[in-house]
């Protein structure tokens, strides 16, 4: 039986295991943490969110960035200070600019596909991860704003997507939690959230129960590509040790591009750090108030997910600042600000937290073989890892089928 390494327990990790173990191949999956999806697949947005596709590679993006550097409090937040692989990486997404429009088309189709895909999965294991099938609305605070997702819109539904515009009193109908005034909106009700890490951490056990072998707090130091194996070193409980695969998967997120670099690979991944709140809903109140449909806000660059009867996450930003992992309080309170200001919910007990988005200057996930034998990618998936895992799985799992059948 092939036997294939994972370096990876999160969303894209334990989607590729699932995919690769149901087709017949025996895998184990590295991960330096305890437990699977504790960083990035740990509190993120919970969208499923094909109508979230687009692509960042606008000027307008830069403008924006430039504009916002003195602001703490700003959706978009980029250091300044020199770092060579931030503005090479900067750099390469001007370069990618003109791409935008086929690469938001093809991520739609691909977020579509993915979609069904987890949807699948969630009635084949039958786990529960909060999903909720009630769609994502979108709303603009003014004209401006809303012309400019008009043109935005054409492009997603060139993709496949099913979206349509709302007005103001509709708006209100779809989700009567909302308290604040809006200009006009648009509605994508096939889109559904979820929590990220108890689908992750569900699946991994239906993974387990499928014969995946978790290889749980151990870092992965060096991956050594032969013709016909690959060796993984790492180290586990203080002590080094190394095992031979058929194959080699990396979907270590920010990790990946470090990887890479070991094996003489561009993998061209920068941390974009985003930052998450989850409102407990202890109260009466709060829980009939607080909104079942999931939101985003485009002018402050923030989307929620209802996780269950008792839980609200709200998350945004983007914040370009390396590896740090540090949750700034000057980050969260506009989070906690934007709840109180539209909608009647308590605010009182709220957990604070903050991930690294492995993102490609492209804003494209990288599904691919390595330019070393038996070394493959299904990473850098941004800010839309939750989204599209399910469809990049089947991906590499087609192209290591058809690799490893020609060695």
């Amino acid at each position: 039986m092939t036997h294939i390494a994972i370096i990876g327990a999160g969303i894209t990790g334990v989607t590729t295991a699932y995919e690769l173990v149901k087709q017949g191949f025996n895998v184990t999956v590295f991960e330096k943490n305890l437990y699977p999806a504790m960083e990035t697949s740990f509190a993120n947005g919970g969208q499923l969110s094909a109508c979230n596709a687009e692509v960042w590679n606008q000027k307008s993006t830069i403008a924006k960035g430039l504009k916002w550097m003195s602001q703490k409090d700003a959706p978009l937040l980029l250091n300044p200070s020199f770092n060579l692989h931030k503005y090479k990486w900067l750099m390469s997404f001007l370069n990618n600019i003109k791409h935008y429009e086929n690469n938001t088309i093809a991520t739609v189709r691909l977020a579509l596909d993915a979609r069904q895909h987890m949807f699948r999965i969630a009635d084949e294991e039958g786990f529960d991860f909060n999903l909720e099938k009630k769609g994502i609305l979108h709303f603009y605070h003014n004209e401006y704003e809303f012309e400019v997702a008009k043109k935005v819109n054409q492009l997603l539904q060139k993709g496949g997507l099913e979206r349509y515009a709302v007005s103001p009193d509709e708006i209100k109908a779809i989700e009567p939690a909302l308290t604040g005034q809006y200009y006009a909106g648009f509605y994508t009700p096939e889109d559904a959230t979820g929590d990220i890490h108890k689908f992750t951490r569900g699946l991994a056990a239906a993974c387990e129960k499928y014969g995946v072998k978790f290889c749980l707090g151990a870092n992965v130091l060096h991956i050594q590509p032969h013709q016909d194996r690959v060796e993984i070193h790492y180290q586990q409980q203080a002590a080094e040790q190394q095992q031979d695969f058929d194959g080699v998967v990396i979907c270590g997120g920010v990790n990946s591009y470090h990887l890479g670099e070991q094996l003489g690979d561009k993998i061209h991944i920068y941390p974009v750090k985003g930052y998450s709140i989850t409102v407990n809903l202890n109260d009466e109140n709060s829980v009939k108030n607080a909104p079942w449909v999931s939101l985003l806000d485009e002018s402050a660059k923030i989307v929620t997910s209802r996780l269950g009867k008792d839980r609200f996450r709200v998350a945004g930003t983007a914040e370009f600042n390396g590896y740090n992992k540090d949750i700034r309080h000057d980050r969260i309170q506009p989070l906690v600000d934007w709840v109180n200001k539209n909608f009647d919910i308590a605010t009182d007990n709220v957990i604070s937290w903050a991930g690294l988005r492995p993102m490609m200057p492209d804003m494209m996930p990288r599904v691919q073989r390595s330019r070393q034998a038996r070394v493959f990618y299904n990473t850098g998936h941004g800010h839309l890892g939750f989204t599209l895992s399910a469809a990049t799985a089947v991906l590499i799992r087609h192209e290591i089928q058809t690799v490893l059948a020609a060695a």
